[in-house]
């Protein structure tokens, strides 16, 4: 645990020096973006504009002042918005974390329930369909299964609204279905392909063999010899697609016009507000990292043969 803690902090390191050094890789100067009229763009307001935000200084002095500033929880001020980042940070943050949470439900569930299904049933009717949706599925973007619920179910139907992302609990949940869906569909597919496949390989070990021989029933013997030792690997790649949806919902978030994280990046490309986007590109980086370590640290509790040394007793 320590090994990977350490090992968090450092790829954090490394990650907020990348991001910040993209700054001097962006086209146009920040200072022109600071100022803003370029009438104001006298030597004597260009070199006060750049004392102010320090970038008069060398690079390595910069990094050390905005990483210190960073792990104080001051993420800069924005350039377009005039208000801390921190600020349009949280919020915009629930928005997304709640359509991560939803699509994270839906894939999981339904995608161990196909995969269950599929794996029970392989080789027949509902086996080939289940893989054939499933393949068909992972080949489509996001974007186009988006634009697609927005035309049927938005704009034709008007079951949902085409834009916004509600009020109160309820109606957030009712605002963000179809961004959910858009959103999972893809992870779904993966979840399924990746359970079926897994419970595949545990039907045909010995000691699944041996429960049928002693007379065990089918559904105890997928309950406690099958879908339990096929979790690990659904764990795993569940919580890798959930770490990458917290970047995948910039495209999902646009589409539906929702005032999240992702359509908070755009915008700042878009206008060249780099704390914004050094902010927003660092917390998906940490959230990442996050979710991935924890999946790191739980798989072991389930699965005791990964335990390092090898003693499973």
């Amino acid at each position: 645990m320590l090994r990977r803690l350490g090992g968090m902090v450092v790829t954090l390191a490394l990650s907020s020096l990348v991001i910040f050094a993209s700054l001097y890789a962006a086209p146009g100067d920040p200072v022109s973006f600071l100022i803003g009229n370029p009438e104001n763009l006298t030597p004597e307001r260009v070199a006060a504009v750049r004392a102010e935000y320090h970038l008069d200084e060398p690079f390595g002095t910069q990094y050390l002042l905005w990483a210190n500033d960073v792990l104080r929880g001051d993420l800069g001020t924005s350039f377009v918005y005039q208000q801390p980042v921190a600020d349009l940070l949280g919020s915009r943050l629930a928005v997304t974390v709640t359509l991560v949470a939803y699509a994270a439900v839906l894939f999981v569930v339904i995608g161990v329930l196909l995969g269950a299904v599929s794996a029970l049933r392989r080789g027949t009717v509902v086996d080939t369909i289940i893989t054939g949706a499933t393949t068909f599925a992972t080949s489509v973007p996001n974007f186009v299964v988006a634009l697609v619920l927005v035309s049927v179910f938005a704009v034709q139907l008007r079951w949902f609204e085409v834009t916004g992302d509600g009020d109160g609990f309820a109606d957030r949940l009712y605002h963000l279905t179809l961004p959910a869906i858009a959103l999972a569909l893809g992870a779904l597919a993966v979840i399924t392909r990746v359970t079926r496949q897994t419970m595949v390989e545990q039907q045909s070990l010995e000691h699944v063999e041996v429960a049928r021989s002693f007379g065990l029933s089918p559904p105890a013997i997928v309950r406690r010899h099958v879908l339990r030792n096929a979790i690990g690997p659904v764990l795993t790649m569940s919580g890798l697609t959930l770490a990458g949806m917290l970047a995948g919902a910039v495209v999902v978030e646009s589409v539906f016009g929702l005032n999240g994280i992702g359509s908070l990046l755009v915008d700042s490309i878009n206008t060249h507000d780099f704390p914004v986007v050094q902010a927003v590109v660092l917390y998906m980086v940490v959230a990442y990292m996050v979710v991935t370590t924890i999946i790191d640290l739980v798989y072991p509790l389930l699965d005791a043969r990964t335990t390092t040394g090898g003693d499973t007793r």
